[in-house]
């Protein structure tokens, strides 16, 4: 049985053995599965930063979308144990072993501590002989960059322990092992996590532009990094757990524009129209450095979405119209 430290202190040795271990798998249909490797069980937790095991369950495991495929695949199983595995990493399964989620809660609490777990066992995959196409870089980090949560701006301290605050309760309930204090780092950690997911989801479908003004800018052929923000158009703090993590609740803005559309200067209403606040438009008569980020141009008079978009749910806009440009 895997301890702990089997988990958080592997060595490169260890993962080459494991993924040789892996690679000699002959799968046997009907036979009791091997044990996951610490190798495997932690490619599944980074996997989570990328694929929400939730929407999957039971029937559905086979339309999981990559990298889960993929991974089954060189795990030698079916795509619903990395599903089932992930369940247990997020304490969402009864059953699952606990020091799995002292595991993720240490690593997910420590996206360093994750990226370099990550790099570890991707550079022994590769000593092993598996290449990018049966062991992809579903975490984009082989190219040189840094392994980043996308949209934790929006995330307060305290809008974070009131949020976890609801729940360490019910989780007392339901795995009265776990200390309190687990509890809450697995928590925050998964609010984090959601909102990366959300972030990135909202980042792709917006093309990673503005959809204000259009402003893209990319170096080394990626999108360049803090240059956009993905923003909930109904707040975070006072969305539902499922409207947190809608893309249609989400639009992409450059720095300037997100702020403007937090604050109310800026509204988006049903038809996808661009408003701009009555003294913002007299700030842009009177003022070229306004003129520069809300005149027309830069600013468009719709809403920018590339072909094939899906645009924002008119319910979010609604509410931010009545809520924060009417207001504000």
């Amino acid at each position: 049985m895997p301890t702990i430290g089997d988990y958080l202190d592997l060595s490169a040795g260890q993962a080459v053995s494991q993924w040789r271990s892996i690679l000699r798998r002959t799968p046997r249909p009907g036979a009791r599965q091997e044990d996951f490797t610490p190798v495997e069980t932690l490619l599944c937790l980074a996997a989570s930063l990328v694929f929400n095991h939730r929407r999957y369950r039971g029937s559905t495991a086979h339309l999981a979308e990559e990298p889960i495929p993929t991974l089954a695949r060189l795990f030698r199983r079916p795509n619903g144990s990395l599903i089932a595995k992930m369940g247990n990493l997020d304490g969402g399964l009864a059953h699952g072993a606990r020091y799995e989620v002292h595991v993720a809660s240490t690593l997910l609490a420590d996206p360093g501590r994750l990226e370099a777990t990550y790099r570890l066992i991707l550079e022994a995959g590769r000593e092993a002989g598996i290449g990018p196409d049966d062991l992809p870089d579903f975490l984009g980090l082989e190219s040189g960059d840094e392994l980043q949560l996308l949209g934790q701006e929006e995330l307060t301290h305290s809008d974070l322990e009131v949020a976890v605050r609801e729940k360490v309760a019910a989780w007392s309930r339901k795995a009265p092992d776990l200390s309190e204090q687990v509890t809450e780092r697995l928590l925050m950690a998964a609010v984090r996590v959601g909102q990366h997911r959300f972030a990135r989801d909202v980042l792709h479908n917006h093309g990673h532009r503005c959809a204000f003004c259009g402003l893209g800018v990319k170096t080394k052929g990626r999108a360049a990094q803090r240059m956009l923000v993905a923003s909930h158009i109904k707040p975070w703090r006072v969305s539902t757990s499922a409207e947190r993590l809608d893309p249609q609740n989400g639009v992409a803005a450059c720095p300037t524009h997100d702020v403007a559309f937090d604050t109310g200067l800026l509204a988006i209403d049903h038809e996808l129209r661009v408003h701009v606040r009555p003294d913002v438009q007299e700030a842009v008569r009177a003022d070229p450095a306004a003129r520069s980020s809300f005149g027309s141009p830069p600013l468009s008079r719709r809403l920018l979405l590339p072909e094939g978009a899906t645009a924002p749910a008119e319910r979010y806009l609604a509410w931010h119209y009545a809520n924060i440009y009417q207001r504000s």
